[in-house]
């Protein structure tokens, strides 16, 4: 059976606290970078050395502000694109995953074929009661990921698909 129709959305968001968890590993990110360019700024600015155009050491004071014209933009609105895009669903036996900032996947498992089900935290997720689930079939092509979900949603669909994983395999045999 084909569809000919365009591809619907899965019917569930990731958490709103996502937004908060992309925010606070960009705000990181973009802090090492600044970091890292103030650096090399400074080692440039003072260097005098002769394979350092000039216009460069004069005006090293460049790549610091640079970094923050480009770097503030993306900042501030990757975490909300990001959560507009990123859903999920449980339908009936495939599990069906949308996600992606710049590059979007479309990820359809179907519950027959999961192996296993994992359920991680990492520091900021923890903080911001969150998981990550990562549901695993044979094929690396079949696997997702699903990120950004609430702490009790993550572990409640773990434990759903688990069972129905079971399930269907009992009942191929």
């Amino acid at each position: 059976m084909t569809s000919t129709g365009p591809l619907r959305d899965p019917a569930n968001r990731v958490s709103p606290k996502a937004v908060r968890l992309w925010l606070l590993q960009a705000l990181v990110v973009f802090v090492l970078l600044l970091g890292g360019s103030l650096a090399v700024a400074r080692w440039v600015g003072g260097s005098g050395w002769s394979w350092v155009p000039g216009w460069f050491a004069d005006h090293s004071w460049l790549l610091p502000a640079a970094v923050v014209v480009l770097g503030l933009p993306f900042l501030a609105a990757e975490p909300f694109v990001r959560y507009a895009v990123h859903r999920w669903e449980l339908s009936g036996d495939v599990v069906y995953a949308r996600s992606g900032f710049l590059t979007r996947e479309w990820v359809f498992v179907p519950v027959s074929r999961i192996q296993t089900v994992d359920k991680g935290q990492g520091w900021f997720e923890r903080l911001l009661g969150l998981a990550t689930l990562e549901i695993r079939t044979a094929s690396h092509a079949g696997s997702s990921t699903i990120r950004g979900l609430d702490y009790a949603v993550a572990a409640g669909l773990a434990e759903q698909l688990a069972h129905r994983a079971e399930a269907l395999r009992d009942d191929a045999t």
